[in-house]
């Protein structure tokens, strides 16, 4: 029938023996429309090659079937230059371009800077030259106020990949931190250890406070005195911080780290040092992304749901970009994955 590019909307149409109006419900993943036929036209698209036009869609309403979401540009950027990739992107991408494949839709990915009011800014001008139907905010941005207000002030729905605010009314999808925290206070406790530290990520980082709440939580239940100081989610402020921790007569047998990088930077130092893991250090991390089963021991850690939460976020604003309205609080279920860095606490 011609070359893939030249097929319609109408050739589609018509191989199927239905209207063009219910080819675009399909299309558009609208009800309405009989399983069987909906069947016959994918199968009449998929024969056909039938490729959209996305353009021609944006204009034949007010949806430009485009989701945004923005990552924290500064600390992104700073894994890419030094080679160590980003696998919390790499989970982003994951869950929420398939989510958007799956009805028509796109996801876009943009590195914004944390600084509020050029946040604001930068958001502005992807606002003039993308029109993106909707914006998952991932933290420090889904604490913003002032891009909260932005995007308010112009009707674009956002979700919040968080911890709910009572100042920000918008869908907030996260897990439990402080629940996490205690999760894995408890794994460490029930296998004897005492000295249990926690190496803190950032406070621009609204999660980070509830995991600290629930780890100190979890200690006091435990008689237990809290050893917790910040290394802002890097491996070079980790790796120091380790050393200091590690060369103390008293040292952690049991460490808590906020993010597999710091976790990585603490099995380098114990390495390093002689320090035998988890014969002699415990480490649990969170986050659990791909990298941590190849590392030396594999780690134990609590698994965010990165790519759940990504892909809960871009279907909401679907939804609302078909009319319906986000959701409130949505919480997505961690896990403790258990492998070789927790063990017994040394005699």
């Amino acid at each position: 029938m011609g070359k893939r590019g030249s097929i319609t909307i109408e050739d589609v149409a018509k191989a199927a023996g239905v209207s063009r109006q219910t080819v675009s419900r399909v299309m558009n993943n609208k009800p309405g429309v009989k399983p069987a036929v909906r069947e016959r036209i994918e199968e009449a698209i998929a024969d056909l090659g039938y490729v959209p036009n996305l353009a021609a869609r944006r204009m034949g309403g007010a949806r430009s079937f485009l989701i945004m979401a923005i990552n924290d540009r500064q600390r992104t950027i700073e894994n890419w230059s030094a080679g160590r990739g980003n696998d919390w992107v790499d989970q982003m991408l994951y869950g929420g371009m398939l989510a958007c494949e799956k009805r028509g839709y796109h996801m876009l990915f943009e590195l914004v800077d944390t600084e509020p009011d050029e946040a604001v800014r930068q958001v502005r001008r992807v606002l003039s030259s993308l029109q993106p139907d909707g914006f998952i905010l991932t933290q420090p941005h889904s604490e913003n106020l002032a891009l909260a207000d932005l995007l308010t002030d112009l009707k674009r729905p956002f979700v919040r990949i968080g911890l709910p605010n009572e100042d920000i009314d918008a869908a907030a999808i996260h897990m439990d931190e402080a629940a996490a925290a205690e999760t894995a206070v408890r794994h460490l406790t029930d296998l004897g250890h005492e000295r249990i530290a926690l190496m803190a990520g950032s406070a621009e980082y609204r999660g980070s406070y509830y995991r600290k709440k629930g780890y100190r939580a979890a200690m006091e239940e435990a008689e237990l005195t809290p050893l917790i100081e910040a290394a802002e989610f890097h491996f070079e402020n980790a790796a120091q911080l380790a050393k200091e921790w590690l060369s103390r007569d008293d040292r952690p047998t049991a460490i808590i780290a906020e993010n597999d990088e710091m976790a990585f930077a603490i099995l380098h130092v114990a390495d390093a040092m002689g320090i035998e893991v988890p014969k002699s250090l415990s480490v649990i991390s969170f986050e659990d992304t791909p990298g941590v089963r190849f590392s030396v021991p594999p780690l134990t850690a609590i698994r965010q749901p990165t790519a759940a939460m990504i892909a809960r976020g871009c279907e909401l604003l679907m939804d609302a970009a078909e009319g319906g309205a986000p959701e409130g609080d949505q919480v997505v279920p961690f896990e403790l994955i258990e492998r070789e860095t927790t063990g017994p606490a040394p005699e």
